[in-house]
C-alpha cells in the first residue's frame, strides 16, 4: 500500500513540474515552433528586442521614385534616417538621391515609433516574385529572430498611414 501511495505522489510530482514547465497543459505555444505562422509586435516581440525597422517604397513608374525609412538601435541611441531617391530613368542609384538625413530620436518619438509597429504581425522572410510591385516592403529586425521572423505587416492600413505621416514628419524635421 505504501508503495502505491509513493508512487501516486511520485506522479502527481513528476505531472505538476512537467505542468510549470509548459511540457503539458499550456495553452501558449512557446515562440518560434514551427506551428507558429506569426508573430505579434507589442505581445510576442517587445520594445526591448528591437534592433532595426525599415519601410522601401520603390515605384518604377514615370517619374520613378523611391523612398526609405530604416529606424534603428546603434551604440545605445535609436536613430531615424530616411533617404528619397528621383530621376527619370530605372532603377535609380545612388547618385539620384535627392533627399538623405540622419537623426537621433528622443525616447517619446522610439516610443511613439514602435506604438506605430504595435500589433502588426511579423512572420517567416518569403521569396516574392511578384513584378512591379511598389511595396512598401517591411522588415523588422529585432533579438531573437536568428534571420528568420523579419517580414512585417501592419494590422491595417490606417497604421500604415499613420506611420507613413509619422515618418515624414521627421523627415521635415531632420
Amino acid at each position: 500500500m505504501i508503495a502505491v501511495i509513493c508512487g501516486a505522489v511520485l506522479l502527481a510530482v513528476i505531472a505538476a513540474v512537467l505542468y510549470l514547465t509548459g511540457v503539458i497543459g499550456s495553452n501558449r505555444e512557446p515562440e518560434h515552433t514551427p506551428r507558429k505562422t506569426a508573430l505579434t509586435v507589442g505581445t510576442d516581440i517587445v520594445i526591448g528586442e528591437v534592433t532595426e525597422f525599415f519601410y522601401t517604397l520603390s515605384a518604377s513608374t514615370y517619374p520613378p521614385h523611391d523612398q526609405r525609412y530604416r529606424f534603428y538601435r546603434e551604440n545605445g541611441g535609436t536613430f531615424f534616417y530616411q533617404e528619397q531617391r528621383e530621376g527619370d530613368h530605372w532603377p535609380l542609384r545612388e547618385a539620384d538621391v535627392t533627399v538623405s538625413g540622419t537623426r537621433e530620436l528622443t525616447e517619446a518619438e522610439w516610443s511613439a515609433f514602435f506604438d506605430l509597429i504595435r500589433d502588426g504581425t511579423v512572420k517567416k522572410r518569403e521569396e516574392h516574385l511578384e513584378d512591379g510591385d511598389a511595396g512598401p516592403w517591411l522588415y523588422l529586425y529585432w533579438k531573437g529572430d536568428r534571420s528568420e521572423w523579419q517580414e512585417y505587416s501592419f494590422p491595417s492600413r490606417k497604421a500604415l498611414s499613420a506611420f507613413e505621416d509619422f515618418c515624414a514628419a521627421l523627415a521635415e524635421r531632420d
